[in-house]
């Protein structure tokens, strides 16, 4: 197959808004639930500490600059080694894709049609993955380059309409949350927002046109999604309250519910349901891609397509079975998921960088 390439802007596009994705929906609540009103601090904190997990992605790129990540394990850590770590991150790839469509199904469900299975969601969702897949990379990332305006207009327009329900005595007292419950926040938001970026090196730097710049992109991108989610959660908290907040399951969703203006503009939050579903389908797309590319990279197969549709059809079945209730996935997003990807996102870049130093494997 020909090579695809995306350009470095397309990249940073991606960067944004695969690192919002689910945590524009789930991460409000998680993060307050332990740091009360101070989950703000916890998320400007987390923004900053993602930037060096972003430098150990790049310097990671750059020792296998022509390769994706798993091509990369298996050049670094060998054939065997290469392969165990390599199932291991595809196996993760597609669990989450379907986690994904689980979230789409399910937030759909509870607030917007509640007399709708999930499983129509969920197999209407997959549909526009595996045909996002089929078309290819490039055709994925223009296609992110449309949706990015709308989803910046949308965040613009909901950031103006709640403004006027703002209560800034939701944010007191400042700094009274102790340290370990910041620390615990911290790593839930960075499991959720940050952690989930180490997919990108399916496709950072080998399919950009301009490494160095998409380097800076992957910098920016990070930043922008970051902003995005403080400011979330920040409203959250100064709108519903802290308490309010933790006990949402979707308390961004109920934000917008609060907006109100002149008891005219009412009840558009279905509207901003568009900027969540826009970042959840871009997350979803770079999980299935990623598990997909992988699969055909391991058996040497090359031409993925043909594995795309059977692997969309297990990720739909995974979307019905992975979480039996709300409450198990709450529970696995905040004990479960930060170590599972703790072990793919900082554990196995550290190991690659050690042992691409030992064995002088620097990207000549």
């Amino acid at each position: 197959m020909e090579k695809e390439i995306i350009s470095s802007r397309q990249f940073m596009i991606i960067t944004l808004l695969a690192s919002i994705g689910t945590a524009i929906l789930i991460s409000p609540a998680s993060v307050t639930r332990e740091a009360k009103q101070d989950a703000w601090i916890a998320a400007i904190i987390s923004v900053v500490l993602s930037l060096l997990l972003i430098k150990l992605f790049i310097t990671v790129g750059k020792r296998t600059p022509t390769l994706t990540f798993v091509e990369a394990n298996e050049k670094i850590l060998g054939r065997f080694f290469g392969k165990i770590t390599s199932i291991g991150f595809i196996i993760l790839s597609l669990l989450s894709a379907g986690e994904l469509l689980y979230f789409i199904g399910i937030f759909m469900k509870t607030e917007v049609l509640p007399e709708t299975p999930t499983m129509a969601f969920a197999f209407l969702f997959s549909i526009i993955i595996i045909y996002a897949a089929f078309l290819g990379i490039e055709v994925f990332a223009r296609s992110a380059e449309i949706l990015f305006p709308f989803f910046i207009l949308i965040f613009i327009l909901f950031v103006v309409c709640i403004s006027p329900s703002v209560q800034m005595e939701n944010l007191q007292p400042i700094m009274e949350a102790p340290a370990k419950s910041l620390f615990i926040s911290m790593i839930r938001l960075m499991s959720i927002f940050s952690f989930p970026l180490v997919i990108l090196l399916m496709i950072f730097p080998s399919t950009v046109n301009v490494h160095k710049s998409a380097q800076k992109g992957f910098y920016i991108g990070t930043i922008l999604g970051g902003i995005v989610l403080i400011a979330i959660i920040t409203l959250a908290i100064l709108v519903l309250g802290p308490a309010n907040t933790a006990s949402r399951t979707f308390p961004s969703y109920s934000l917008a519910q609060r907006i109100s203006i002149g008891n005219f503009l009412q009840r558009i939050e279905v509207i901003m349901a568009a900027m969540w579903l826009i970042s959840i389908y871009i997350k979803t797309f770079m999980f299935f891609y990623a598990g997909v590319i992988g699969i055909a990279q391991i058996c040497k197969i090359k031409n993925h397509r043909p594995l795309i549709f059977p692997f969309g059809m297990i990720i739909l079945g995974l979307s019905q079975i992975i979480h039996p209730s709300i409450i198990h996935s709450d529970i696995y997003n905040r004990e479960t998921w930060p170590i599972f990807s703790f072990i793919f996102a900082i554990l196995l870049p550290l190991v690659l960088l050690l042992v691409a130093k030992i064995r002088k494997i620097n990207g000549n």
